[in-house]
């Protein structure tokens, strides 16, 4: 009884030191919703990928120097209800991501939109769905809580 006792003593000292790694972090945390950005550059890849998706994407600056970003964005189902699609976003295509920056200064933002060369707009608001006159579509607007 008391090896089975120290078995699960120790099992739950595991599981208390390793919850808060996999913890899943919020908007707050990492994001500063009073920092909202434009960039342009060109779309490297999208990874539809829980517990967050990315956007890669290259960014050239006024000295002409090549940066990758990335912008973090829902998990697939959430991008999926949305309207998003995998084959949206093409790789090597002329994108402006509108979000907001990183609170800790890397190239890293939260993607609200994704404007397109030829003024296409997908946003964490669209809908699957063609919005009728005078109706609101998608769920909410702003930064995610």
């Amino acid at each position: 009884m008391k090896a089975k006792l120290a078995v699960l003593a120790g099992c739950v000292c595991l599981l208390t030191v390793a919850l808060p790694l996999a913890a899943h972090h919020s908007f707050a945390a990492e994001y500063d919703n009073s920092k909202p950005v434009s960039i342009k550059g060109k779309a490297i890849k999208m990874d539809w990928v829980n517990p967050h998706s990315h956007l890669m994407f290259e960014v050239t600056t006024a000295e002409g120097k090549t940066e990758k970003w990335v912008a973090e964005t829902p998990p697939p189902n959430g991008l999926y209800r949305a309207g998003w699609r995998q084959s949206m976003i093409k790789g090597g295509e002329e994108i402006t991501v509108n979000g907001y920056l990183a609170k800790d200064g890397d190239n890293l933002m939260w993607a609200q939109s994704v404007d397109f060369s030829d003024g296409r707009r997908i946003t964490l608001n669209s809908s699957p769905e063609p919005v009728k006159e005078g109706e609101r579509g998608g769920r909410g607007g702003g930064p995610p809580q």
